[in-house]
């Protein structure tokens, strides 16, 4: 079973993950794309909030 550690590491290379997808998207202009990603973006956000992770440096969308 993993830790608290181990899961926080793995939402945060997820949220880093959705990022890169979202620019991406918004480059090619997918605009159903990125509405998606948004939904988990912002999922994953919030997790990451609650777990007390400072996303100050790693939120390049700053949505």
């Amino acid at each position: 079973m993993p830790n608290n550690l181990e899961i926080t590491k793995a939402a945060i290379d997820d949220f880093k993950k959705i990022q890169r997808y979202m620019i991406l998207a918004k480059k090619e202009n997918a605009t159903e794309t990125y509405a998606e990603l948004k939904e988990e973006y912002i999922s994953l956000k919030a997790i990451l909030n609650i777990a007390g992770v400072n996303l100050s440096e790693l939120d390049r969308i700053k949505e």
